[in-house]
């Protein structure tokens, strides 16, 4: 499974802990630069988005939020803590 992070400067041991529930794949886009964000697109090849409502703003979440339906990817919000989002991989049932 592959996995794409929005927000947040700095993933940490996410990346880490997210990689022990089978992703394979993660690509981290920090979602400060708005220049990043003007021809956003999911790669292909992405099975679920996962955005740190923290560290993001409304214009950008928007865009994610769109280019996710256009593509049929799942996106996951939650806070930049491992126990928030190992609770809505959980509620996905991503993790067992």
């Amino acid at each position: 499974m592959s996995l794409m992070i929005v927000g947040a400067d700095n993933l940490g041991s996410i990346r880490d802990n997210v990689k022990d529930l089978g992703f394979e794949e993660i690509t981290h886009l920090s979602g400060r630069k708005k220049s990043k964000f003007r021809n956003f697109e999911i790669p292909a090849d992405t099975d679920f988005v996962l955005v740190m409502t923290d560290y993001i703003n409304h214009a950008v979440m928007r865009k994610v939020k769109s280019a996710a339906k256009e593509r049929g990817v799942s996106v996951i919000y939650a806070r930049r803590s491992w126990s928030a989002i190992y609770k809505k991989l959980e509620r996905r049932a991503i993790c067992v």
